[in-house]
């Protein structure tokens, strides 16, 4: 059988110089290797300039060119980003006006108030769920609640509402919190509720009329801020898989059915798994047939967010 299929000849094949050939990879792109005592502008500068290492430069050059520019750099969060200790980074970005605005999921609304209420969060689900005790610590259900209903009364949405209770009760750890830190600074922070994903939703205080018109002011509020995003803004989704992703394609949606220009934008998903709706609400969709650029990058938010707000703040004068 092997002689029906005889041997191709290989001294026929035609090659070409190496030196003609276009190549990924340069000598110029790769990394250097550290020098002890350096200073972090050196690191960055010595990180390779090739696949993540281009697109983190390129997503902290868009942030920065974004703030020059007075365009907004909207910030969506997912609870994680919170559980694992990155507020402080962020209510930085804030207080130097690198971050312009905030949404966020019911999730950070509970880990932000427990953090600044009780200086700890994140409780074992899996211990709690076997006796029905997993979410049903008494403050956090009835101050949140009780800050959306009157925050409802007041005509603010959830995350100003909220903001301005942690704010009035002078809470211990306030300096924690990225809704205290919004009320504070002026700046828009905006909640997006699915009914029944909370622990709060649970407790007898929740008001189903007040959180879903507080969370529905919320999304028009981000409409708003969306459709200021044309000519350079930019939207960085920080570890919301589903959610969020939603939210903002919807926004998005509605922002250019009203006749604004959300065009020359950039996007970004930054979370330690990319997953469908993110890539697709967030890096593409929003993106296609030239209206910007997204990105994806990689990582542990305990470690990426950090090394990209340190960037931001190396890069910025404000």
């Amino acid at each position: 059988m092997a002689e029906e299929f005889p041997r191709i000849d290989l001294t026929r094949l035609k090659t070409y110089p190496l030196r003609s050939r276009s190549s990924k990879v340069q000598a110029a792109d790769l990394g250097r290797a550290w020098t002890r005592g350096g200073r972090l502008t050196e690191f960055l500068q010595r990180l390779p300039r090739i696949l993540a290492g281009s697109d983190f430069r390129a997503v902290v050059a868009a942030i920065l060119t974004a703030r020059r520019r007075s365009k907004p750099v909207i910030a969506g969060v997912g609870g994680h980003v919170i559980k694992v200790g990155c507020s402080p980074h962020m209510i930085d970005l804030m207080e130097r006006g690198v971050i312009t605005a905030l949404a966020m999921n019911g999730a950070c609304a509970i880990h932000d108030f427990e953090l600044a209420y009780a200086g700890f969060t994140s409780e074992d689900v899996e211990g709690g769920l076997a006796a029905g005790e997993f979410g049903m610590a008494a403050e956090t259900g009835e101050m949140i609640n009780q800050a959306v209903t009157e925050g409802r009364a007041k005509g603010w949405g959830f995350g100003r509402a909220l903001g301005e209770k942690i704010r009035t009760l002078k809470l211990p750890h306030e300096d924690l919190s990225l809704f205290a830190a919004a009320v504070r600074l002026g700046l828009p922070a905006t909640v997006h509720v699915a009914i029944g994903t909370d622990i709060v939703h649970m407790h007898p205080a929740c008001d189903g009329a007040a959180v879903g018109e507080t969370t529905l002011r919320d999304f028009h509020l981000l409409t708003a801020l969306v459709a200021t995003m044309g000519g350079g803004g930019v939207y960085l989704n920080l570890g919301s898989a589903v959610l969020l992703p939603e939210v903002f394609v919807k926004a998005l949606t509605v922002a250019r059915n009203a006749g604004h220009a959300v065009t020359d934008i950039t996007t970004v998903n930054c979370d330690f798994l990319q997953h469908y709706r993110p890539t697709q609400n967030v890096v593409r969709r929003p993106v296609s047939g030239g209206a910007g650029k997204g990105y994806a990058l990689t990582g542990h938010h305990e470690l990426l967010l950090p090394l990209l707000c340190a960037a931001l703040v190396e890069g910025w004068q404000g």
